[in-house]
Parts: C-alpha cells; structure tokens; sequence
C-alpha cells in the first residue's frame, strides 16, 4: 500500500519522464491485442527497431538542439545527400568502407560547424539559417543523383550496418546467445549505474526514491529489457542498427548527464542570458551542439542508405519532421532546457509503433498521418500544461 501511494506520487510529480513510458506501453498493449499478437511477434519488433534507426539517431541530435531553443530543419536532406557520397564513394571512387564512414561523419561534422556559424557567429534565427541549408542539400541530393536516380550499392560490408545481424556464435534453442549475453551485460550495467547513481546521491544527501521503489524500478526496467532482448534473440538477434544506435545513446547520455558540456547545455537552454553572465560561452555551446547534430545526420545518412542498399532522389524527406516529433513526444520541452535522450528515443519508438500497428490494420496512409500529427499536437500541448502548471506551483 505504502508502495502504491509512493508510485501514484513519484508519476505525479514525474509526469514528463514517465509519461511516454506509459504512452508506449498502451499502444503496444492495444496493438498487440487489436493484431492478434502479430504486433509482438520476433520478427515485426526487429524491423519496427531496425526500421527507427535512421531516426532515433536524428532524435538525438535533435533534443539537444532543441534543449538550447534552437532546431535544425535540414538534417533530413544533409542525411540524404551524406548517404549520397557515401555511396558515390564506394561505388564510384572505389573507396573502401572503414575510410568512407570516417569522412561521411567529418563532412557531416563540417555542415553542422555551417549551421552553427550562421546561428551563433551570424545571429541568423536557427529556422531560417536550417532552412536555407535544408534547400540547399535538396538540391545538391538532386545533383548527385540526377544521372542515375538511384545508385545501387553493392558492397556488402557497408549494407550490413542497415541490415545485418550480429553473428550468432551458438543458439539455445531458436535464441541468439550472443544477443543473450549482450542483454544481460546491459540488465548488470543499468542496475550497476542505478545503484552506484543512489549512492552517489544518498552520499550528499539528496532526496531519493524508498528502497522498495527503487527496487521496483530496477526490477521493472530490467524485466523490460530482458523481454525485448528475449524478442530480438527469437529472431535473428540484436541487428548492427541497433548495436550502433545503442552506443549513440550511450555516449550522448553520459554527456548530457555526468559532464561539463552536458550542464552547460542544459543551462543554455534554460537561460542563456544568465549562463553568459555565469562565464559560459553560449557560442561555444551552439557550436558544439550543431556540430553534433550533423555528425548524427551524417549517422543517419549511412544508416538509411546501408538499409536500402542505394541512395535515392527522395532521401531524407521528412526527417527532419519525424525527428522533431520523437523529440517532442519523448518529453522535450520547447521552451528549451528540459529533454532527455533516453526519453526521445522512447518517442521514436512510440511513433514508429504507431505506423507499425496501423500499418498492420491496413489503416489509410492518409488517416495515420492525421493520428501522428494528433499524437505530436497532444506531446506539445501536455508539454505546455505541464510548465503552467508547474509555474501556478
């Protein structure tokens, strides 16, 4: 009872972070019952994770721009026109694999230093400074395609990262041991961080969750874990996509928890009048966060083209928009300075289960784009009440 009460509390007060969690699980219940169990099923799960990839890398970048009240609307033709070179460099320039993906992500690098000068050293609005980046590798994507339409890439190393597996060195059963293991290295490294993350915490006296939530906590996020590794492991495993955007998510949650960069990102986007006066370099910030943000478009560039094995004339469209709204739905605010990384993955997810799910009811292409606009209207508008909420407190 105690326990209940302290839950109905800690959602309560928690409304934000736990709220896509329980968004998420509700479509997935409803779809899982509506489809019989398809939904669930080993194989659809694999491909709805493999297939938000692309954009759950964008959505990273994404909260972090949005973080600093900033966004970047041409991310989604800078990861076209990326994977464009990338396959014009293997299938034309004869470069090998382990060099084009070094220089794809330091080109990639180099659009998001463009954008950030245009923002932070210009003082152009981020919108139109995007913008105009947006048209401009629209139609540079056009010019590097305009002979062929389509360049097919044949080289199997690369078309592996969008759609190969990592290999399976024994099975019990139909399960992928290897993928076993790695889910239980993360079950022991998410409870590690937990604990170590408490003590920490108890250590300088601040305020923590009972002993009995936080076990309930750990239990359920591992008991999650271990149901979707148990998923992927009943097909053909974790896939390199996931691999790869498992360590983008890794790396940027460290960063944005448990480093400099990462307060003064957060600060920046909560103020940055008064993270100036407090001595931090606001430029410096939008530097490194657009920097970022291409690097990961450059990610994603290579993840969508590797998936699809060519680069088309249509690549990229849309993104940016589908980046956005992860970022909204998994709890960034738009009012900057709050946003989490796990969370916006969380909102890849939510919205790629939406056009899963209706996908597999045979809804209308034109309806799921009503329900999605809908979803991503309800995200904002929840997000404002919260803050007024919150200010009335």
């Amino acid at each position: 009872m105690k326990l209940l009460k302290e839950a109905k509390s800690l959602i309560s007060v928690n409304i934000r972070d736990y709220g896509m969690y329980i968004a998420l699980f509700i479509i997935m219940l409803t779809f899982s019952i509506m489809t019989d169990g398809l939904f669930m099923s080993s194989r659809n799960i694999s491909n709805l994770i493999d297939a938000t990839g692309y954009i759950a890398v964008l959505a990273v970048g994404m909260t972090l721009v949005i973080v600093i009240r900033h966004i970047d609307l041409s991310v989604g033709f800078a990861a076209g026109f990326l994977g464009a070179i990338a396959a014009i460099l293997l299938t034309q320039a004869g470069v090998p694999v382990y060099i084009t993906i070094p220089v794809i992500l330091v080109l990639g690098t180099i659009v998001g230093l463009f954008n950030g000068f245009l923002v932070a050293q210009m003082g152009i609005p981020s919108f139109v400074a995007s913008l105009a980046a947006m048209l401009i590798f629209r139609g540079a994507l056009l010019r590097v395609t305009e002979k062929t339409g389509t360049i097919i890439v044949k080289d199997e190393h690369f078309n592996a990262i969008g759609n190969g597996f990592i290999p399976a060195i024994a099975k019990i059963g139909e399960l992928n041991l290897l993928s076993m293991i790695i889910g239980v290295v993360i079950i022991a490294l998410f409870i590690y961080f937990e604990i170590s993350k408490r003590r920490n915490k108890l250590k300088y006296n601040f305020e923590v969750i009972s002993s009995g939530m936080f076990a309930l906590k750990v239990t359920f996020i591992s008991a999650i874990i271990a149901y979707i590794t148990w998923i992927l492991a009943g097909y053909n495993g974790f896939s390199w996509t996931v691999v790869i955007v498992m360590i983008v998510v890794v790396i940027y949650h460290f960063l944005t928890t448990s480093t400099v960069i990462g307060r003064h990102i957060y600060a920046v986007g909560s103020n940055p009048e008064a993270a100036h006066l407090s001595g931090i370099s606001v430029k410096k910030i939008t530097y490194i966060v657009f920097c970022s943000m291409g690097m990961l478009s450059a990610l994603s560039g290579i993840l969508f083209t590797s998936r699809l094995q060519s680069a088309t004339t249509t690549a990229g469209t849309l993104f940016e928009l589908d980046a956005i709204a992860a970022a909204y739905v998994g709890g960034v605010s738009a009012a900057g300075g709050v946003g989490k990384i796990t969370g916006s993955i969380i909102g890849a997810i939510v919205m790629a289960s939406l056009s899963s799910g209706m996908n597999l009811l045979g809804v209308g292409i034109s309806y799921q784009y009503m329900i999605r606009g809908g979803v991503l209207a309800l995200a904002v508008i929840f997000d404002v009440m919260t803050r007024r909420q919150r200010a009335r407190a």
